[in-house]
This record gives structure tokens, C-alpha cells and sequence, in this order.
């Protein structure tokens, strides 16, 4: 086993897979910190390095293309104080790094574990539920569906269409861009048969983002619906999701198209893991994971299904 521990974040690898643990330096990015350990398998790696510096090095794992929805999902525009595969390394601890780096290659060479590009996520993504409020607006995405809440400062023609509920079946791509200097960025979702090239200020199927301090969490919310999406590797025929099965609380529900029905109670079974879902929410808001007001949403998601 290897092991490196800084201000910046502990990694720990064990032969199988890297566990990644951001540190509590102030310095240590937002995203890092909300989205917390990461476990990467040694099948995802496409490589490792330790790049030397004046007073700190930086230790850098790449990863195989496709194997990870928040890598996809941000395109490589993650910058250094939020990007969970950077690990910053005191200048006492250089010959350190340098033996992790060793063992994660050698293990790489061992297992024979290829470099180039998969046709399956590897990392799971983000965990759901979430809900992110930068920019012009609240994303929120519960698994099945995206909704987006505008706030005071969302252009009056946006604004004026209300709140988006997106299904996850209706989106086939989403793309995440920070801001860059004078240029805003956003959080887009492209929903079937409604292309649009309206600028995100305008598009209501968009969150304008202006470089604040959250913005970089919408990359969670994108990250969470990549993951669901089918894999851009996929095969055409594979392309089209088969319809998923109705939760078992639902599945006893008469199917009548010309009548609604009053919802299902859920089972015992749901029940207690939505109890064990609160439970987590609680102890993520007293951990400073969640802010009350993400706190909020979340259980508020958590309730509507019991």
C-alpha cells in the first residue's frame, strides 16, 4: 500500500484502486470538498505523474477517456484548486510521491491495464439528490428529472416561461463551461428535438454562470445527469435507453391513460430507505457538506417520494 497525506488531500492506494480524500486547506477547492472521497479502480487509470515545483509538486492522475461522467461531462475545464485528480505535495514530501507514483505504475504495468478509451462509465458520478443555486438560477436533479428555478437576476424573457422540469428520458447531452474572464459560462442541457443555439442568458433550458463561488458546483449537477445518459462510446443501437421498469411502489398502480390515479403508497422496503436517505442529508448539513438551503431541497426531493 502507498500512501501520501497533505494539506491538500490524502491519496491511499491499496493495488486495486486510488481513494481519493480531499484535505480541509482553506486553499483546497468547493467541488473538491462537496464532492468528497473519491474511489478510483486501477482499470480507469490511464496514467500517473509528479510534476517537481520550486516549493510544492503536484501529482497528477490521468484517467482512461469515458471512464468518468464528471471528466466528460466538463471537458477537461476543471482548473487546478477544483480538479479532484491534482493532489498538491509539500516540498519535504517529494521523494514520497515519487515512490506513490512508482507503485500506482507498476500496479499499471502488473494488471496490464490498457490506456485507451472505454465504452462504460468506471466512476459512478455525483449522488443524487442535488440542487446547485449560481448564476441566474437553481438546478436540481433528483435521478429522474432536471428542474430549474429562476432567481430575481434571470433575464425578464427567460424568467417569463417559469420554472423547467426536464425528464431524463428528454436529455441527450449536457455541457458545462465556467466562466473565462469577460466571457460568462453556463450549465446547458440539449433536450430531444428542441436544438437551440440561443445564448445561454436566453435559453431556458440553460444557467448562465458569472464566475462566483458556486459556480463550479453546477459541474456536480452535470456530472450527475452525464452518468445516466447513455455512454458517448455506445453503439447506435445502444444509443436509445430501454424504458426503465416502475418503482415498485408504483407497479401495482392501474395503468389508465384516460384517468389519473392517486399515487401509490411505497413499500415498507422504500420507506426505510428514504428514512436512511434523510438521515444522510441531516448528518451531510451538520458536516458543512450541504447548506441549509441545499439541505432543504434535498429532503424536500426525499419527501415528495414517501
Amino acid at each position: 500500500m502507498a500512501e501520501i497525506i497533505q494539506k491538500d488531500g490524502t491519496w491511499v492506494f491499496d493495488g486495486d484502486a486510488l481513494r481519493l480524500t480531499p484535505g480541509r486547506d482553506k486553499n483546497v477547492g468547493l467541488l473538491r470538498r462537496t464532492l468528497g472521497e473519491l474511489v478510483v479502480p486501477l482499470g480507469a487509470l490511464a496514467g500517473v505523474s509528479f510534476e517537481h515545483g520550486k516549493r510544492t509538486g503536484r501529482l497528477r492522475l490521468r484517467l482512461r477517456d469515458g471512464a468518468d461522467p464528471l471528466l466528460h461531462a466538463t471537458g477537461g475545464r476543471l482548473t487546478e484548486p477544483h480538479d479532484p485528480y491534482q493532489l498538491l505535495v509539500e516540498s519535504d514530501r517529494h521523494g514520497v510521491a515519487e515512490y506513490f507514483v512508482d507503485e500506482v505504475r507498476n500496479a499499471l504495468l502488473l494488471d496490464q491495464v490498457p490506456s485507451d478509451p472505454v465504452d462504460a462509465y468506471l466512476l459512478p458520478g455525483p449522488s443524487v439528490p442535488l440542487s446547485v443555486s449560481a448564476g441566474d438560477g437553481t438546478a436540481s436533479f433528483d435521478g429522474e428529472r432536471v428542474r430549474l428555478e429562476w432567481n430575481w437576476k434571470t433575464e425578464d424573457a427567460k424568467a417569463a416561461a417559469g420554472a423547467r422540469s426536464l425528464p431524463l428520458a428528454e436529455i441527450t447531452a449536457v455541457e458545462w463551461h465556467p466562466a473565462v474572464g469577460l466571457e460568462n459560462g453556463h450549465l446547458r442541457f440539449t433536450v430531444r428535438g428542441a436544438p437551440t443555439k440561443t445564448p445561454p442568458k436566453y435559453d431556458p433550458n440553460a444557467v448562465e454562470l458569472w464566475g462566483f463561488k458556486k459556480d463550479p458546483l453546477m459541474a456536480l449537477v452535470a456530472a450527475a445527469v452525464q452518468a445516466r445518459l447513455p455512454h458517448p462510446a455506445a453503439a447506435p443501437e445502444d444509443a436509445v435507453r430501454p424504458p426503465e421498469p416502475a418503482p415498485r411502489a408504483l407497479a401495482t398502480a392501474p395503468a389508465s391513460p384516460a384517468s389519473p390515479t392517486a399515487p401509490a403508497s411505497p413499500t415498507e422496503d422504500d420507506h426505510d430507505a428514504l428514512l436512511r436517505r434523510l438521515r444522510e442529508l441531516g448528518e451531510l448539513r451538520r458536516e458543512g457538506v450541504l447548506t441549509d438551503e441545499e439541505f432543504t431541497m434535498a429532503k424536500q426531493a426525499v419527501l415528495k417520494r414517501m
